[in-house]
């Protein structure tokens, strides 16, 4: 199987049925066997009807599957869950409504196929019209918190919180067997668990597409994830003493 493809939902029954279509029409488009790849949406714990949608649609749409559980763990959890289950030689999440579109997870794949990488990230920053949309205030808010987590964390990628990456099946199983952040953070493990091992990455400049509702606080969750970054160095810096690879 060439492509994976993780959705992580919660409380999604308003758009999921549109995304998961839109979604899987344009990977029927592109690979007529549908052996060729999979979609993996993984319900986060929703309290709403996700969980029935998505399960009505397992028998209509190819390649569609349904992984579900009680209670919430957070986004990291649930691509945690998608990522160990996934049987692609390339494994890619991206968010429920997807925002910034199904032409990127091409991209991606072409880019891990060509070797460019181990790991594929999506880049707001590198895109000439990466934040068109935003706020003025959100605007600051995102581009100031990724320069103060770069500095933090002592990585040089230009857009770690990017909603859409994706992993060579032996990578993405190393980093997510070990994960143990479940929130919006998990990423900031993710990638320096990935810089540790010597992943080679490559980044490639994506837009938003589309401005769904959003969950996140930015500068609350901001916060949030600076004080689990201590928490992630804390640990990276245990491990790294005991085994002496970092």
């Amino acid at each position: 199987m060439r492509l994976s493809v993780i959705i992580p939902m919660y409380n999604e029954e308003k758009i999921i049925k549109e995304t998961l279509e839109e979604l899987s029409a344009a990977l029927c488009e592109r690979f007529p066997d549908p052996t060729e790849y999979e979609i993996i949406a993984v319900n986060d714990g929703s309290t709403d009807r996700t969980a029935e949608i998505v399960s009505a649609l397992t028998g209509i749409l190819p390649s569609l599957k349904l992984i579900s559980y009680q209670p919430n763990r957070g986004k990291g959890g649930a691509v945690r869950e998608g990522m160990l289950q996934a049987q692609g030689n390339f494994t890619l999440f991206t968010d429920s409504d997807l925002a910034y579109g199904c032409a990127p997870i091409f991209t991606f794949l072409e880019q891990f196929e060509k070797g460019k990488g181990d790991l594929i990230l999506g880049s707001r920053a590198l895109h000439p019209d990466g934040y068109r949309g935003y706020t003025v205030l959100r605007k600051i808010l995102s581009k100031g918190y990724l320069l103060i987590v770069r500095k933090a964390a002592g990585f040089s990628y230009t857009d770690s919180q990017c909603g859409i990456k994706g992993f060579s099946k032996v990578l993405a199983f190393q980093l997510f067997e070990e994960l143990q952040t479940p929130g919006f953070a998990f990423d900031l493990e993710i990638l320096l668990s990935a810089k540790d091992r010597g992943a080679r990455v490559c980044e490639v400049p994506v837009k938003i597409v589309s401005h769904g509702s959003s969950t996140v606080h930015p500068l609350k969750d901001a916060l949030k994830m600076l004080s689990d970054l201590r928490k992630i160095k804390k640990r990276r810096k245990k491990r790294c003493a005991n085994s002496g690879n970092c």
